[in-house]
Protein backbone atom coordinates (compact mmCIF):
# COMPACT_ATOMS: atom_id res chain seq x y z
CA UNK A 1 0.00 0.00 0.00
CA UNK A 2 1.45 3.47 -0.62
CA UNK A 3 2.05 5.99 1.73
CA UNK A 4 -0.71 8.05 -0.01
CA UNK A 5 -3.34 5.06 0.11
CA UNK A 6 -2.23 5.26 4.10
CA UNK A 7 -2.93 8.91 4.87
CA UNK A 8 -6.25 8.38 3.17
CA UNK A 9 -7.25 5.49 4.81
CA UNK A 10 -5.77 7.03 8.23
CA UNK A 11 -7.70 10.44 7.60
CA UNK A 12 -11.14 8.30 7.16
CA UNK A 13 -11.09 6.68 10.12
CA UNK A 14 -9.60 9.84 11.89
CA UNK A 15 -12.47 12.09 10.67
CA UNK A 16 -14.90 9.05 11.87
CA UNK A 17 -13.71 9.45 15.33
CA UNK A 18 -14.01 12.91 15.93
CA UNK A 19 -17.06 13.83 14.04
CA UNK A 20 -18.81 10.85 15.93
CA UNK A 21 -20.02 9.12 13.16
CA UNK A 22 -19.06 5.52 12.81
CA UNK A 23 -18.25 5.43 9.58
CA UNK A 24 -15.97 2.31 8.28
CA UNK A 25 -13.39 2.70 5.52
CA UNK A 26 -16.52 0.84 2.92
CA UNK A 27 -16.60 2.93 -0.20
CA UNK A 28 -19.40 5.35 -0.24
CA UNK A 29 -22.23 4.44 -2.72
CA UNK A 30 -25.33 6.93 -3.88
CA UNK A 31 -28.69 6.27 -2.30
CA UNK A 32 -30.52 4.91 -5.47
CA UNK A 33 -33.73 4.88 -3.62
CA UNK A 34 -33.85 8.48 -2.54
CA UNK A 35 -36.32 10.93 -4.26
CA UNK A 36 -37.28 14.01 -3.22
CA UNK A 37 -40.94 14.67 -4.82
CA UNK A 38 -41.26 17.80 -7.03
CA UNK A 39 -44.85 19.29 -6.42
CA UNK A 40 -44.37 22.22 -9.15
CA UNK A 41 -40.89 21.73 -11.42
CA UNK A 42 -39.30 24.67 -12.73
CA UNK A 43 -39.50 23.24 -16.14
CA UNK A 44 -41.31 21.31 -18.11
CA UNK A 45 -39.42 18.37 -19.36
CA UNK A 46 -35.95 19.24 -20.48
CA UNK A 47 -37.51 22.50 -20.99
CA UNK A 48 -34.60 24.63 -18.72
CA UNK A 49 -31.06 25.52 -19.46
CA UNK A 50 -27.62 23.54 -19.69
CA UNK A 51 -26.17 22.75 -16.60
CA UNK A 52 -22.13 21.73 -17.03
CA UNK A 53 -21.07 19.82 -14.21
CA UNK A 54 -16.87 19.66 -13.80
CA UNK A 55 -15.21 15.88 -14.03
CA UNK A 56 -11.97 17.38 -15.34
CA UNK A 57 -10.27 18.27 -12.30
CA UNK A 58 -9.95 14.97 -9.99
CA UNK A 59 -13.19 15.31 -8.82
CA UNK A 60 -14.29 12.74 -6.59
CA UNK A 61 -17.98 13.36 -6.62
CA UNK A 62 -19.75 12.48 -10.20
CA UNK A 63 -22.72 12.20 -11.83
CA UNK A 64 -23.24 8.30 -12.24
CA UNK A 65 -21.22 8.70 -8.44
CA UNK A 66 -22.25 9.99 -5.02
CA UNK A 67 -23.46 12.89 -7.20
CA UNK A 68 -26.20 10.71 -8.75
CA UNK A 69 -29.08 12.14 -6.81
CA UNK A 70 -28.03 15.89 -7.61
CA UNK A 71 -28.29 14.87 -11.31
CA UNK A 72 -31.42 13.31 -10.73
CA UNK A 73 -33.03 15.83 -8.94
CA UNK A 74 -31.99 18.77 -11.08
CA UNK A 75 -33.55 16.81 -14.18
CA UNK A 76 -36.75 16.35 -12.68
CA UNK A 77 -36.53 19.88 -11.96
CA UNK A 78 -36.37 20.49 -15.82
CA UNK A 79 -32.33 21.20 -16.33
CA UNK A 80 -30.19 19.81 -18.89
CA UNK A 81 -27.21 18.45 -16.94
CA UNK A 82 -23.80 17.16 -18.66
CA UNK A 83 -20.64 16.32 -17.35
CA UNK A 84 -17.34 18.17 -18.71
CA UNK A 85 -14.27 15.98 -18.94
CA UNK A 86 -12.01 18.79 -20.41
CA UNK A 87 -9.99 21.65 -19.47
CA UNK A 88 -12.34 25.01 -19.01
CA UNK A 89 -12.42 27.06 -22.41
CA UNK A 90 -14.72 30.38 -23.41
CA UNK A 91 -15.78 27.73 -26.05
CA UNK A 92 -16.76 24.96 -23.31
CA UNK A 93 -18.27 27.49 -21.37
CA UNK A 94 -20.61 28.93 -23.80
CA UNK A 95 -22.42 25.87 -24.22
CA UNK A 96 -24.17 25.99 -20.51
CA UNK A 97 -26.12 28.35 -18.35
CA UNK A 98 -24.31 27.65 -14.96
CA UNK A 99 -20.86 25.13 -13.94
CA UNK A 100 -20.73 24.01 -10.93
CA UNK A 101 -17.69 22.03 -9.87
CA UNK A 102 -17.66 19.71 -6.50
CA UNK A 103 -14.33 18.92 -4.39
CA UNK A 104 -11.91 19.56 -7.45
CA UNK A 105 -8.42 18.69 -6.26
CA UNK A 106 -4.82 18.74 -7.70
CA UNK A 107 -3.69 15.34 -6.81
CA UNK A 108 -6.51 12.23 -5.37
CA UNK A 109 -3.54 10.85 -3.67
CA UNK A 110 -1.37 14.01 -2.23
CA UNK A 111 -3.47 15.53 0.15
CA UNK A 112 -0.39 17.33 2.01
CA UNK A 113 0.93 20.55 1.77
CA UNK A 114 2.43 22.35 -0.58
CA UNK A 115 -0.92 23.44 -2.00
CA UNK A 116 -1.53 23.45 -5.39
CA UNK A 117 -4.01 24.99 -7.62
CA UNK A 118 -6.93 22.54 -9.33
CA UNK A 119 -7.17 24.38 -12.35
CA UNK A 120 -4.40 26.56 -14.70
CA UNK A 121 -3.98 30.20 -14.70
CA UNK A 122 -5.91 29.70 -18.16
CA UNK A 123 -8.72 28.25 -16.74
CA UNK A 124 -9.35 30.96 -14.14
CA UNK A 125 -8.76 33.75 -16.68
CA UNK A 126 -11.61 32.28 -18.91
CA UNK A 127 -14.12 30.69 -15.96
CA UNK A 128 -13.76 34.41 -14.39
CA UNK A 129 -14.38 36.08 -17.69
CA UNK A 130 -17.71 33.62 -18.49
CA UNK A 131 -18.98 34.73 -15.16
CA UNK A 132 -18.41 38.54 -15.59
CA UNK A 133 -19.85 38.02 -18.53
CA UNK A 134 -23.24 36.61 -17.25
CA UNK A 135 -22.06 33.24 -16.83
CA UNK A 136 -23.05 31.49 -13.06
CA UNK A 137 -20.99 29.38 -11.36
CA UNK A 138 -21.77 27.13 -8.35
CA UNK A 139 -18.50 26.37 -6.69
CA UNK A 140 -18.43 23.36 -4.02
CA UNK A 141 -15.09 22.34 -2.06
CA UNK A 142 -14.58 20.58 0.98
CA UNK A 143 -11.71 20.33 4.10
CA UNK A 144 -8.25 20.05 2.76
CA UNK A 145 -6.82 19.12 0.09
CA UNK A 146 -9.55 20.72 -1.69
CA UNK A 147 -9.81 23.99 -0.14
CA UNK A 148 -6.23 24.99 -1.57
CA UNK A 149 -7.17 23.60 -4.76
CA UNK A 150 -9.90 26.25 -5.97
CA UNK A 151 -8.48 29.03 -3.43
CA UNK A 152 -6.27 30.98 -6.74
CA UNK A 153 -9.81 30.55 -8.40
CA UNK A 154 -12.41 31.79 -5.28
CA UNK A 155 -9.26 34.26 -5.21
CA UNK A 156 -10.49 35.68 -8.33
CA UNK A 157 -13.99 36.27 -6.89
CA UNK A 158 -12.26 37.94 -3.33
CA UNK A 159 -13.03 34.87 -1.61
CA UNK A 160 -10.35 33.37 0.45
CA UNK A 161 -11.12 29.34 1.29
CA UNK A 162 -9.26 28.12 4.77
CA UNK A 163 -7.29 24.93 3.19
CA UNK A 164 -8.26 22.78 6.71
CA UNK A 165 -10.32 20.55 8.54
CA UNK A 166 -13.73 22.52 10.11
CA UNK A 167 -15.12 20.50 13.00
CA UNK A 168 -17.70 21.61 15.91
CA UNK A 169 -15.71 21.52 19.05
CA UNK A 170 -18.33 19.82 20.76
CA UNK A 171 -19.30 16.69 18.35
CA UNK A 172 -22.51 17.63 17.76
CA UNK A 173 -24.71 17.34 14.48
CA UNK A 174 -23.48 20.08 11.74
CA UNK A 175 -27.45 21.41 11.80
CA UNK A 176 -27.50 24.90 10.54
CA UNK A 177 -31.13 26.42 11.38
CA UNK A 178 -32.17 30.04 11.58
CA UNK A 179 -33.33 29.04 14.88
CA UNK A 180 -29.80 28.79 16.56
CA UNK A 181 -28.51 31.64 13.81
CA UNK A 182 -26.54 29.93 12.16
CA UNK A 183 -28.34 30.04 8.60
CA UNK A 184 -29.24 33.14 7.28
CA UNK A 185 -32.02 34.92 5.67
CA UNK A 186 -31.77 35.96 2.06
CA UNK A 187 -32.78 35.47 -1.26
CA UNK A 188 -31.68 31.72 -1.48
CA UNK A 189 -33.43 30.47 2.07
CA UNK A 190 -36.37 32.61 1.77
CA UNK A 191 -37.83 32.54 -1.79
CA UNK A 192 -41.54 32.86 -1.39
CA UNK A 193 -43.41 29.23 -0.72
CA UNK A 194 -39.82 27.29 -0.95
CA UNK A 195 -38.37 28.60 2.46
CA UNK A 196 -36.21 26.75 4.53
CA UNK A 197 -34.82 26.99 8.14
CA UNK A 198 -32.38 24.60 8.41
CA UNK A 199 -29.56 22.41 6.70
CA UNK A 200 -27.18 19.31 7.57
CA UNK A 201 -23.32 19.68 6.64
CA UNK A 202 -20.94 17.03 7.00
CA UNK A 203 -17.33 18.45 8.07
CA UNK A 204 -15.81 20.84 5.08
CA UNK A 205 -13.91 23.95 5.69
CA UNK A 206 -14.59 27.97 5.56
CA UNK A 207 -13.77 30.78 4.04
CA UNK A 208 -13.62 34.85 4.44
CA UNK A 209 -16.00 36.22 1.47
CA UNK A 210 -16.04 39.65 0.36
CA UNK A 211 -18.36 42.75 1.51
CA UNK A 212 -20.52 42.31 -1.65
CA UNK A 213 -21.21 38.98 -0.66
CA UNK A 214 -24.24 37.54 1.63
CA UNK A 215 -23.13 34.63 4.14
CA UNK A 216 -25.83 31.97 3.63
CA UNK A 217 -24.77 29.66 6.84
CA UNK A 218 -22.18 30.64 9.06
CA UNK A 219 -19.22 28.74 11.39
CA UNK A 220 -18.94 30.81 14.61
CA UNK A 221 -17.61 30.14 17.84
CA UNK A 222 -18.62 26.57 17.74
CA UNK A 223 -16.59 25.38 15.11
CA UNK A 224 -12.19 25.09 15.14
CA UNK A 225 -10.54 24.91 11.75
CA UNK A 226 -7.68 22.73 12.16
CA UNK A 227 -4.64 23.18 9.86
CA UNK A 228 -2.24 20.28 9.41
CA UNK A 229 0.72 20.03 7.06
CA UNK A 230 0.20 16.24 6.83
CA UNK A 231 -3.30 14.34 6.93
CA UNK A 232 -2.26 11.94 9.32
CA UNK A 233 -2.19 14.49 12.00
CA UNK A 234 -6.21 14.50 11.79
CA UNK A 235 -6.55 11.80 14.46
CA UNK A 236 -8.18 11.02 17.51
CA UNK A 237 -7.43 12.39 19.74
CA UNK A 238 -6.05 15.85 18.01
CA UNK A 239 -2.48 16.57 18.77
CA UNK A 240 -1.99 19.45 20.83
CA UNK A 241 0.58 20.49 18.98
CA UNK A 242 -2.15 20.82 15.59
CA UNK A 243 -2.60 24.42 14.52
CA UNK A 244 -6.09 25.84 14.48
CA UNK A 245 -7.98 28.71 14.10
CA UNK A 246 -11.07 29.86 15.34
CA UNK A 247 -14.53 29.44 13.03
CA UNK A 248 -15.61 33.34 14.31
CA UNK A 249 -15.94 35.66 11.17
CA UNK A 250 -15.90 32.45 8.64
CA UNK A 251 -18.64 31.13 6.45
CA UNK A 252 -19.14 27.88 4.89
CA UNK A 253 -22.06 29.05 2.87
CA UNK A 254 -22.57 32.25 0.94
CA UNK A 255 -23.38 34.07 -2.86
CA UNK A 256 -22.42 37.01 -4.47
CA UNK A 257 -23.11 39.08 -7.78
CA UNK A 258 -19.66 39.53 -9.87
CA UNK A 259 -20.07 41.74 -13.24
CA UNK A 260 -23.34 40.53 -15.15
CA UNK A 261 -22.56 36.73 -13.66
CA UNK A 262 -23.89 35.21 -10.14
CA UNK A 263 -21.72 32.70 -7.74
CA UNK A 264 -22.68 30.34 -5.35
CA UNK A 265 -19.79 28.92 -3.29
CA UNK A 266 -20.13 25.74 -0.51
CA UNK A 267 -17.53 24.52 1.81
CA UNK A 268 -18.90 21.27 2.12
CA UNK A 269 -19.69 18.45 -1.14
CA UNK A 270 -21.99 16.28 1.31
CA UNK A 271 -25.16 18.08 1.55
CA UNK A 272 -25.95 17.80 -2.14
CA UNK A 273 -25.18 14.46 -2.35
CA UNK A 274 -27.18 10.99 -1.34
CA UNK A 275 -25.26 8.79 -0.04
CA UNK A 276 -25.14 5.50 1.93
CA UNK A 277 -21.80 4.43 3.89
CA UNK A 278 -20.46 1.79 5.12
CA UNK A 279 -21.46 -1.73 6.22
CA UNK A 280 -24.67 -0.45 8.17
CA UNK A 281 -25.07 1.75 5.02
CA UNK A 282 -25.75 5.04 6.85
CA UNK A 283 -27.25 7.72 5.07
CA UNK A 284 -25.70 11.22 4.21
CA UNK A 285 -26.20 14.02 2.31
CA UNK A 286 -29.98 14.98 1.07
CA UNK A 287 -31.76 11.34 1.97
CA UNK A 288 -30.44 11.74 6.04
CA UNK A 289 -33.81 12.37 8.20
CA UNK A 290 -32.03 15.75 9.75
CA UNK A 291 -31.67 17.13 5.97
CA UNK A 292 -35.18 17.21 5.11
CA UNK A 293 -34.77 20.44 3.58
CA UNK A 294 -31.51 19.90 1.92
CA UNK A 295 -32.88 19.21 -1.55
CA UNK A 296 -35.00 22.34 -1.20
CA UNK A 297 -32.04 24.14 -0.58
CA UNK A 298 -30.22 22.66 -3.32
CA UNK A 299 -33.06 23.56 -5.74
CA UNK A 300 -33.18 27.04 -4.07
CA UNK A 301 -29.23 27.80 -5.02
CA UNK A 302 -29.65 26.42 -8.89
CA UNK A 303 -33.05 28.74 -8.89
CA UNK A 304 -31.20 31.47 -7.75
CA UNK A 305 -28.02 30.91 -10.23
CA UNK A 306 -30.66 30.59 -13.17
CA UNK A 307 -32.24 34.04 -12.35
CA UNK A 308 -36.10 32.49 -11.21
Amino acid sequence: MTKQKIQRRFLVIGLAAIIGHAYSIAQQVSDENFHYTLVSPMYKEAGGPLILFDEAHNNAATLKGTYSAFRRLLLEDGYHIASTTENLSPDLLAKGKIFVTVNAMYDMEDWNLPARSAFSEQEIDALSSWVAAGGRLFLITDHMPCGASVNDLAGRFGINIVNGFALRKDGLPELFSKQRKTLTSNEITDPPGKEIDSMMCWGGTGFIVPPNAQAISVLGEDYRIYLPTDVSQIKRPLPNTLPYISGRGLVNGAYLKFGKGRIVIFGDGAPFSAQLQGIKSEKRGMNHPAAAQNAQFLLNIIHWLDGK
